[in-house]
């Protein structure tokens, strides 16, 4: 009765969560989907605690899950920006965005956590209209 299956270790929502479940991956791609793409110093501004080797490593993991796309662009200085894949923004759609949601409508339940919020360039935890959207 208790066997464990065998396919666990590939099951498609134990992997999904493995990835979402990291710290910087959310607030990352709900970055990304606010501003309709970015690049690496925009998200550093956006993140503002995370390392620069952080934001690269969640950056090439979101890149490998399909989740975000790198696009560079033949200039000198070179320029490079991320985007949402079209699986990047169904995520944000109907997992991230009611979850933010959800925390705006507590947001007085704790203040400490508002009060980082405040410090944020973005208000990380409303769903802007699309006509608000900037580019860094």
């Amino acid at each position: 009765m208790n066997e464990k299956c065998k396919y666990i270790d590939t099951c498609p929502l134990r992997r999904t969560i493995s990835v979402i479940g990291k710290k910087w991956t959310l607030l990352t791609i709900n970055a990304i989907g606010y501003h309709e793409r970015l690049r690496f110093g925009g998200l550093m501004d956006i993140l503002l605690d995370i390392s620069p080797k952080a934001l690269s490593d969640t950056l090439k993991e979101l890149e490998a899950e399909g989740l975000i796309k790198r696009e560079s662009f033949a200039e000198i200085p070179p320029r490079v920006e991320y985007v949402l894949t079209n699986d990047g923004t169904e995520l944000r759609d109907s997992v991230l965005i009611p979850l933010l949601n959800w925390v705006a409508s507590r947001k007085g339940k704790s203040e400490e956590s508002h009060q980082v919020c405040q410090r944020l360039p973005v208000p990380m935890w409303v769903y802007p209209a699309q006509d608000h959207i900037t580019n860094h």
